[in-house]
């Protein structure tokens, strides 16, 4: 008997393969064109980028291979070519390249928004496929994306018949041993991958982009899939629970705090004076970078309320976000806390019943209601904001289990939408829907706290016709210039309402429009805006500390003259001294902290690296490691994993 590694039954399988490789190539080349100005376009990076992508090609075809090749296999000889035998084989390569075409159109979308390949983002839209599929929609032909990708696979099974694969295969004379061969050579490669090949073993430049690069979208995917959730202990570097408690009990307590468990936690009173209660209302923007704002320097005139609004009132020129997410911006102004490996704690299961800035209002007397235009079911907003008892309102298209929101819960009606896309209602939509409420809460006498999350400023970037100077749909520019429209529309109104003179308004972005770059953190690109209006001696105030998302409600509660307890790591910023003043970035596995134009950067394999981050070009360059500022950025980020995992950040835990 003769041994081949690849039989005639295998001719189709072969084919994919070939294929698959010739594609992903293809993809590579066209990504590589499309950021071409911020990759590592040298000699040496294009071959890593491309030798390197063939290697994780090679192992993605290999899950592949292994399938076909299992039912090749299995397959009676006697049975070759019988129409079971051709109804099954049409129809597996039909489903392979359909999963392919669809994974390569959907990598160009994802690419476009991000510039990353595949990630838990890409993990988590498969769970709300309402909003995404609708997103997809409003922002791409679908019809003809899905009638371009059927078009292709017919195409490319008509062009494997041509060439005669078919025929190869249901005329086959191989047994069992001589398909045995190639089956286990692909397990064994299969193996391989898994046992041995991380997904982030592709990043082996210093730019980010050419990493991105490298890897292969379904590999990131499935790698994605198996890890959004990181332990901090089994995959940073770490110090002792004690050296990281006594570090950060010191960078954290303001000069007239009192540690009230000193050998647990950072549960501690802060002293205010004479307290102030008026309604907060607190406007989270989507991706509202610092760089649309023209007190920072835009010309294009797209924020002209925000600016006028800054310009008069108090804003933070120097405010950085702490992710790349909504639920990432969420964490950081509830929770008060820098961001955790992996998925944002609002994402997570046990994000009910956390010591929040909403127990802070609660103390206080407020009542305490979350606003979002779209359903909130969506990246699990409702759960948590009920969880932490805040009431809901939001358009519930019936999405979330009545058992998940243990709150009051309010729908957005039909007959109070004037736009709506697949994010939500239109902000002005939301905002009218705040007053409304607003109003209610008003004539019971009690002060309320309102956290408004909006959804306006995102793709497919629609909004209502004839508001501003920008077509609906035409961009992002847009899109930000409706949101500035919808904000000034809002305060001209509440301008209006009894309440106005007894309200703060606190209007702060969740992130920036995009984390894109070619450093390991891209600096600039956590940079946001954030503003406080109508506070009694506020007005025409710059706050230019170096600071954190983390820190502006502290701040507010400061400025409030608040006597409270709390477990933030967020403090008020004016009780920080130069050397005092940081500000916390990261992505799902990069975890930074920013010194004036320091940064650390703390990697999920135990890796440290030092940069100097100069502000004028946003590069990076590599510095000799300053072990205190080592020591310091590992402290708050083991003990903000240690804290949540052991209960620290519970309720329970802080009363």
């Amino acid at each position: 008997m003769k041994l081949k590694l690849f039989p005639s039954r295998y001719a189709l399988i072969n084919a994919f393969a070939l294929l698959f490789l010739a594609l992903s190539f293809l993809m590579r080349l066209s990504f590589l064109a499309m950021d071409f100005s911020e990759v590592d376009h040298s000699l040496l990076g294009l071959l890593k980028i491309f030798f390197v992508g063939l290697f994780f090609d090679l192992g993605t075809v290999s899950f592949f291979y292994v399938v076909a090749s299992l039912y090749f296999l299995l397959f009676p000889k006697r049975f070759y070519g019988s129409v079971a035998d051709k109804v099954l084989v049409y129809f597996g390569l039909s489903s392979g390249l359909l999963s392919i075409y669809f994974s390569f159109f959907a990598e160009i979308t994802f690419w476009d928004e991000f510039q990353r390949r595949f990630n838990f983002i890409a993990v988590d839209y498969l769970i709300y496929t309402y909003e995404v599929v609708k997103n997809i929609n409003e922002s791409y032909p679908l019809p003809l994306l899905i009638g371009g990708m059927v078009i292709l696979v017919l195409a490319t099974v008509w062009l494997f018949a041509r060439k005669g694969f078919f025929k190869k295969a249901f005329s086959a004379n191989d047994g069992f041993q001589v398909k045995l061969v190639p089956f286990l050579a692909a397990i064994l490669v299969m193996s391989f991958y898994t046992a041995s090949i991380e997904n982030d073993s592709a990043e082996i430049s210093e730019n980010r982009y050419n990493n991105e690069l490298s890897k292969a979208g379904i590999y990131s995917f499935f790698a994605a899939f198996r890890n959004n959730e990181l332990s901090y202990t089994d995959f940073y570097k770490t110090i002792s629970e004690k050296e990281a408690l006594d570090k950060v009990q010191e960078e954290i307590s303001g000069p007239l705090d009192s540690l009230l468990h000193p050998q647990d936690d950072i549960l501690r009173a802060v002293k205010g004076g004479v307290e102030k209660k008026p309604n907060i209302i607190l406007i989270c923007v989507e991706s509202l970078s610092a760089d649309y704002l023209g007190i920072f320097g835009n010309e294009n005139q797209l924020t002209p309320n925000l600016d006028s609004i800054a310009q008069a009132e108090t804003y933070f020129s120097n405010l950085y976000a702490t992710g790349t997410r909504t639920v990432r911006g969420m964490e950081a102004i509830t929770l008060s806390v820098p961001p955790t490996p992996g998925r944002s704690i609002v994402k997570r299961k046990h994000n009910q019943n956390l010591f929040t800035i909403g127990e802070i209002f609660k103390e206080k007397g407020y009542d305490r209601t979350f606003f979002y235009g779209g359903d909130g079911y969506f990246d699990n907003m409702d759960k948590f904001f009920s969880g932490n008892g805040f009431d809901i309102v939001d358009r519930g298209r019936g999405f979330l289990p009545s058992g998940e929101i243990v709150t009051s819960r309010k729908n957005i009606e039909d007959d109070e939408v004037t736009f709506e896309n697949a994010w939500g209602v239109c902000d002005e939509d939301i905002f009218n829907k705040v007053l409304k409420e607003a109003d209610k809460s008003a004539m019971q006498g009690k002060p309320f706290f309102d956290f408004i999350m909006t959804t306006s400023n995102h793709k497919p970037y629609t909004y209502p016709a004839d508001k501003i100077d920008i077509p609906s749909g035409s961009g992002r520019s847009g899109a930000v210039k409706y949101t500035d429209f919808a904000i000034g529309q809002f305060l001209k109104q509440a301008r209006t309402k009894p309440w106005y003179n007894n309200s703060v308004f606190v209007i702060m972005a969740d992130h920036c429009a995009s984390s894109a770059g070619r450093w390991e953190l891209d600096v600039h690109n956590y940079h946001i805006p954030a503003l406080i209006v109508n506070l009694n001696g506020g007005k025409g105030y710059k706050v230019t500390q170096q600071c954190s998302q983390i820190d502006v409600m502290p701040t507010l509660f400061s400025l409030l003259g608040w006597n409270y307890n709390n477990n933030f790591f967020g403090r008020d910023v004016f009780s920080m001294q130069p050397d005092d003043q940081r500000a916390f970035v990261g992505n799902y596995r990069k975890l930074g902290l920013l010194k004036d134009h320091e940064l650390m950067v703390l990697g999920d394999g135990k890796t440290a690296n030092q940069y100097n981050w100069d502000q004028k070009d946003n590069s990076l360059t590599k510095e000799p490691m300053d072990t205190s500022f080592l020591t310091e950025t590992i402290s708050y980020y083991q003990l903000a994993d240690h804290l949540y995992n052991n209960g620290g950040l519970d309720l329970k835990a802080n009363l």
